[in-house]
């Protein structure tokens, strides 16, 4: 028992301390775009910005970010409105750290499209609560995974941009956990289906069974993690103590044999190639993620592994019959997510794997497409920031689009 205990703190541990290595000093860091914030970035290249506060039924405020028009398509009536949602770790940044010329959110713009970029429940544009601290009351601020964003979060940004722009239907594009929230919102509250023209998911995530991400090195102990997680505070997947900094110091010291990955520690998690991947651009990269998660968002994606099924979050058997009322936790059905959508998939993708990704798509009542991206090693994050993306997605999600 010590010893698998052990194991999982280890486990652990090594996650935090991934995530911790932002916090070291990095010479890279040390650039403009980096330290500036998302209304910043925009503004400094030249596109208009706004910000707005969406407030969920359960009481989180998050921070919503919008270029109503672009340099090449100016102000007008009746544009089309498309929610852009960031996947785990990231924040409404990734769609704009690429630039101006790159960066999907411009381009959006630029095409005459409303563009509005969401933030979920716990990065860095989305730690504040009507009545909760994230950090005197962190045990119950964070108590929420993905499945909390699907059921609050996204429903309260569809209800607020509908409401806004007084349009009659939405574009989504989602990356990673942006797909995974939306399938929990479409199956949870199907009544949103209808207000969705297409759903275009980067990098899909919803069955992780086949994950070969170090997220699942956690899978087989999920009995013992709550308690864990508990017994050391580590609510927020990101602590910036003094205990996981020396703890990133010391897997990524100077002269350690894995620096390189360490530079670059969501591609460790997410998949890594080294061809798609601007070094320029990983200095602004690393000054905005990872934005901060909930432990149990990187937890409930691990249960997935053992159970192979795409289910609400795992409480324990005590726990799933107090809360659901039966002894295993209940599956998201599917078969209610009647939205059209576009799947985007990448053949070296650690988190959205590829026949994972099938099983989704067989089991989806209205894809319109099915897509793998045209380069051999494309992973889960060269959605965001490849060097050739205008090519391999940008303008392919742009062109098919305008068929909805």
């Amino acid at each position: 028992m010590q010893q698998k205990i052990a194991t999982v703190l280890l486990g652990l541990l090594w996650l935090v301390a991934l995530a911790s290595s932002k916090s070291l000093s990095n010479p890279l860091a040390d650039n403009e775009d980096a330290k500036l914030t998302v209304p910043e970035l925009i503004v400094k290249y030249g596109y208009p910005v706004e910000i707005h506060n969406v407030t969920t039924s359960d009481g989180y405020i998050k921070e919503v970010h919008r270029i109503p028009y672009g340099k090449r398509c100016g102000p007008a009536e009746g544009k089309k409105v498309i929610w852009l949602q960031h996947g785990l770790l990231g924040d409404s940044s990734n769609w704009i750290v690429a630039g101006p010329e790159k960066g999907l959110a411009y381009n959006l713009a630029d095409e005459c499209y409303d563009v509005w970029m969401g933030n979920y429940r716990g990065n860095t544009y989305s730690k504040r609560h009507v009545s909760l601290d994230p950090v005197a009351d962190k045990e119950q601020f964070w108590s929420f995974s993905w499945n909390e964003m699907g059921l609050f979060d996204l429903p309260a940004d569809f209800d607020y941009v509908l409401n806004f722009t007084g349009t009659d239907g939405l574009y989504y594009v989602g990356h990673s956990m942006g797909t995974t929230g939306f399938w929990v919102c479409m199956s949870e509250h199907p009544e949103y289906n209808a207000k969705i023209k297409l759903m275009s998911a980067y990098a899909p995530v919803s069955y992780t069974q086949h994950m070969i991400s170090p997220i699942a090195l956690i899978a087989p102990f999920n009995g013992e993690v709550e308690w864990l997680l508990a017994m050391f505070g580590l609510y927020e997947f990101l602590p910036s103590n003094a205990f996981m900094d020396l703890i990133g110091q010391t897997v990524c010291h100077q002269n350690s044999t894995i620096k390189d990955i360490c530079s670059n520690v969501l591609f460790l998690v997410a998949g890594f190639d080294s061809d798609q991947m601007d070094a320029d651009l990983m200095p602004t990269i690393m000054g905005h993620v990872p934005a901060g998660a909930s432990v149990r968002s990187l937890v409930h994606y691990a249960q997935g592994v053992i159970s192979g099924l795409f289910r609400k979050y795992d409480f324990g058997r005590a726990g799933n019959l107090e809360i659901y009322g039966q002894v295993d936790p209940p599956e998201y059905d599917i078969s209610k997510i009647t939205a059209p959508v576009a799947l985007y998939w990448g053949e070296n993708d650690w988190l959205g794997v590829k026949s994972d990704v099938y099983r989704l798509a067989e089991q989806l009542p209205n894809i319109q497409r099915k897509y793998r991206i045209d380069h051999d090693k494309y992973n889960h994050l060269d959605f965001l920031w490849a060097k050739d993306n205008v090519q391999l997605i940008n303008q392919q999600t742009i062109e098919f689009m305008k068929n909805f």
